[in-house]
């Protein structure tokens, strides 16, 4: 039974028909780690499970999420001469996502029968495919991702 004062669960959410949305890309430079177990991390929107052999990441504003090793080879890259898969820094792949500020705060799968992340007022919902969405606080929002097409000062 949900609780009386849990926000809203939003389900069956596609962006790409909503025009409140818009398309960004997030440009940031992050840590990696890969996991040799399976664990789960607090991130700031909610909890996050990860296998063996998955990213878990620490962002430039110090946030921590984790991602699967198979969604985390298509989106990152290692810089220099690293070679993907060993610990060290990363940086994101330019891969638009489609994103909308929430007004109200709200309750989201990251992905069918997924981690349930919680957004405030303010908050971004993110969908990186159909069934595949994120959420990303105000300020490390405005922090790392662009409106696609936006010039950068």
């Amino acid at each position: 039974m949900a609780h009386e004062d849990a926000p809203p669960l939003l389900r069956d959410v596609d962006l790409r028909n909503d025009p409140q949305a818009a398309s960004f890309v997030k440009h940031e430079t992050v840590q990696v780690v890969f996991a040799t177990t399976a664990g789960e991390l607090s991130s700031r929107e909610g909890p996050n499970r990860y296998a063996a052999g998955d990213a878990i990441i620490t962002g430039a504003t110090g946030d921590r999420w984790s991602v699967s090793r198979e969604r985390f080879e298509a989106r990152y890259q290692p810089l220099g001469a690293a070679a993907m898969g060993r610990d060290g820094p990363y940086v994101n792949r330019p891969i638009p996502v489609l994103a909308r500020r929430m007004a109200h705060a709200f309750r989201m799968a990251r992905s069918a029968g997924g981690d349930l992340l919680q957004g405030k007022p303010g908050d971004w919902l993110l969908q990186y495919a159909p069934g595949d969405y994120g959420v990303v606080e105000q300020g490390r929002f405005a922090q790392v991702y662009r409106k696609l097409g936006a010039c950068r000062t």
